[in-house]
């Protein structure tokens, strides 16, 4: 078992203590955060002894889990990393790509184990898929959600798209070859609305849209390969394959004949992969944790973290080059 402390007791923050409360490899000893409000609601809800100063808390820890506004990841974690200890760091990995390559290079030389929160890699929808996903060439994906002022600090793309970032460099294994990239600011000072398409080398396209100014919450993708179409909804956590059935593979849930222009005669097989109910903060708390504990890699590493934030500021600049060049 090892101790770990928390920095942040916002929104998030709240859920991480509840979580870390039910990993049994951790013991959460405590947290840090400067507003007394957030700080007493969390005391009476979770009864987690507060910290008022940093190295205290840094000092009584084995690993922090930083959970604090984008802005203060970089000072937080180089505290952390100068001390030696193990790092949860909530997405996106820093404020700016400068401090986030800083973290790769002081995560390197610490030698300890950091993990940045992307979430939806533990969604159990996109879980279910399991090796399905082998060669996506084209990728699309919604997320939208209801304006909600708690997110307003950054743009749409740090905030919403980057969870689908992620999500298409873990799974497209090739440089970037071409952004393209516009959005519109509504009600926020940042881009409350976008979309990018992100070219690779191998010739994949992903075609991503996010908004904050949404009607109706939305975290789709639909991925297309040489064989198969994939969809996963990742708010209602469920997974659709629709593919080229072969020769002695299982029933799908329908299978239907096609008869091509040439002559020649497919089976198409849809497919319901079972998704499991689990809570995804939790796995990937508790995956962190058994990463300390038995020496083994982290899901989303902060090379990972890293690489994303990279695309998600290039995503920035090419949509305000588009907006002057519209006079947006």
């Amino acid at each position: 078992m090892f101790k770990i402390g928390v920095f942040g007791a916002g929104h998030l923050g709240k859920i991480h203590m509840q979580q870390w409360q039910q990993v049994n490899e951790a013991e959460l000893v405590g947290f840090y955060d400067p507003s007394d409000e957030m700080a007493a609601i969390a005391i009476e809800k979770y009864n987690v002894p507060r910290f008022t100063d940093v190295d205290e808390l840094i000092a009584a820890s084995d690993a922090l889990d930083i959970v604090s506004p984008t802005i203060y990841h970089y000072d937080i974690a180089r505290a952390c990393l100068q001390n030696g200890k193990h790092l949860f760091i909530e997405k996106p990995l820093s404020h700016t790509l400068e401090e986030g390559l800083e973290l790769v290079k002081m995560v390197k030389e610490a030698n300890v184990k950091c993990q940045v929160g992307h979430v939806e890699r533990y969604n159990p929808a996109f879980l279910a898929v399991g090796e399905q996903l082998m060669h996506p060439m084209f990728i699309e994906a919604h997320r939208l959600a209801q304006f909600n002022p708690r997110g307003t600090d950054v743009s749409v793309i740090l905030d919403l798209m980057i969870h689908d970032i992620d999500i298409v460099l873990c799974l497209v294994k090739s440089p970037v070859k071409r952004i393209s990239a516009s959005g519109v600011s509504v009600l926020s000072e940042t881009a409350d609305i976008a979309n990018a398409r992100i070219e690779f080398d191998n010739g994949c396209v992903a075609n991503l849209t996010s908004s904050r100014m949404s009607l109706k919450n939305m975290r789709k993708m639909r991925l297309f390969q040489r064989d198969a179409y994939i969809g996963i909804d990742f708010l209602n956590k469920a997974t659709e394959i629709v593919r080229l059935k072969e020769d002695g593979s299982e029933e799908g849930l329908l299978d239907f004949p096609l008869e091509m222009a040439n002559g020649d005669k497919k089976i198409i097989s849809v497919q319901n992969p079972e998704v499991l109910p689990l809570n995804a903060i939790h796995k990937e708390l508790t995956e962190f944790a058994q990463a300390i504990i038995h020496g083994r890699p982290v899901r989303v590493s902060v090379i990972d973290g890293y690489q994303a934030m990279d695309v998600a500021h290039q995503i920035l600049k090419k949509m305000s080059l588009h907006n002057e060049l519209h006079n947006v």
